[in-house]
């Protein structure tokens, strides 16, 4: 007969839980940063590419997450070429950032259109960012008057709002990006909620601002573009007396 090791229970659920806090773990990287490779990933958890990539497969199969070629600026070498790890909408919507009440909350939004029309959906989103406008102005008070440092303050009061935000300069600007969108599923039917967010950015950091893309609509990301500060040309005083 052969020996047949029996594995504890305990030892079983223990590896199990560890397996899920890891991919947890992952998946709050991914959410935060919104995009990763597997070396980058693994150098951040302190995981072997070997452990880092059984996570990732089992998330792939799962469709917790996608894959994305990165762009590269310089020629690429041999080999693959390098890929980035993206949370899927399943992935953002784990048990750590659950839905539970997206169905309830897209009827009201439904009967109030019905019943009220469009100008009191508008009236409604705008009254539910207001709370929260507040909460962030009060964050920013300190950031002067430059929209990215605004922008920079702002990102840093989302992302303690659950909103995983951050900014970015860019040449043409500046650009903010939310990684995570807590009624994602209800705007996708109701873009109002988004409209009434992009006002309240507009207004927080001081100038225009353009949504590129939303998480509602698709993407991986909410990115809101700052344009650079304009600058008035200086007067310049002819003097015509002599």
């Amino acid at each position: 007969m052969k020996n047949v090791v029996l594995i504890p229970t305990s030892v079983v659920a223990s590896a199990t839980a560890s397996d899920g806090r890891t991919r947890d773990r992952v998946a709050r990287l991914l959410l935060e940063r919104g995009a990763a490779t597997a070396a980058e990933l693994g150098a951040e958890l302190g995981l072997s590419p070997a452990a880092i990539r059984k996570h990732l497969d089992a998330m792939l199969a799962e469709d917790l997450v996608e894959t994305r070629e990165l762009r590269q600026d310089k020629p690429r070498g041999r080999g693959r070429p390098a890929k980035a790890f993206v949370l899927t909408a399943a992935g953002r919507d784990d048990r750590n950032n659950p839905h539970h009440y997206d169905g309830i909350a897209t009827a009201a939004l439904r009967w109030i259109a019905e019943q009220h029309g469009p100008e009191a959906l508008s009236a409604f989103a705008a009254a539910q960012v207001q709370a929260l406008e507040e909460r962030l102005r009060a964050a920013i008070l300190s950031a002067g008057s430059d929209p990215m440092a605004r922008a920079e303050a702002l990102a840093e009061a989302l992302t303690a709002e659950g909103y995983a935000a951050s900014a970015t300069t860019i040449a043409s600007g500046g650009q903010l990006c939310q990684h995570h969108c807590p009624v994602a599923h209800v705007a996708a039917e109701f873009p109002q909620l988004c409209d009434a967010e992009t006002e309240v950015i507009s207004r927080l950091v001081g100038t225009h601002v353009q949504r590129l893309a939303t998480i509602a609509h698709g993407d991986g990301v909410c990115t809101t573009h700052i344009p650079g500060t304009q600058y008035a040309p200086t007067a310049i005083t002819v003097r015509t007396d002599t």
